[in-house]
């Protein structure tokens, strides 16, 4: 019996042998790209439509993700005046809650936008690199990245329920 192989050209597989950081980046860019896709190909309608008794729809999960990208490396490595980290329930809940003008294209791009603008800011700084966070005192690079991929992959579940109730589509990836 053959062995099966996982596919290649994955950026976690790409990685396997690569060092910390090379790692690091490509499980949270997988992650990132799986709530992508799991958001595509949807219609607004659908992406919008609420599947549990929470906040949490496609497209609300995109949107909570973008302002979880700026939070974590915008305002913690790269805080412009003025900004302000947030920390609130009523924060949590408004990142989920969509407006009449968003639409899965606009919320994937800000997505997206807010991925490429966290891998920049990221570079610029060494893993054990260290910031003063408002509620955990101090939090090292790798720690951030550590918990956005934690934070991504779980929502990527959360997607990949949530497109199946909406239209069947299974799939990991």
């Amino acid at each position: 019996m053959a062995t099966p192989t996982a596919d290649p050209t994955l950026g976690p597989v790409l990685a396997r042998t690569g060092d910390e950081r090379a790692i690091l980046d490509a499980f949270l860019d997988f992650h990132r790209a799986t709530v992508l896709r799991k958001a595509r190909g949807l219609s607004d309608a659908d992406a919008a439509r609420r599947l549990v008794p929470s906040l949490t729809t496609l497209a609300g999960l995109l949107k909570h993700l973008t302002v979880v990208e700026t939070n974590w490396f915008v305002r913690l490595f790269d805080p412009q005046p003025g900004d302000v980290y947030l920390t609130s329930q009523a924060d949590a809940d408004a990142s989920h809650t969509l407006g009449p003008d968003d639409t899965v294209a606009g919320l994937a791009a800000a997505y997206e936008a807010a991925g490429a603008r966290s891998r920049a800011i990221a570079a610029r700084f060494d893993l054990d690199h260290v910031v003063p966070h408002p509620q955990l005192g101090e939090v090292s690079l790798r720690w951030v990245l550590v918990h956005l991929i934690e934070e991504t992959a779980r929502h990527a579940g959360h997607a990949d329920i949530l497109r199946e109730l909406t239209d069947g589509e299974t799939g990991a990836i």
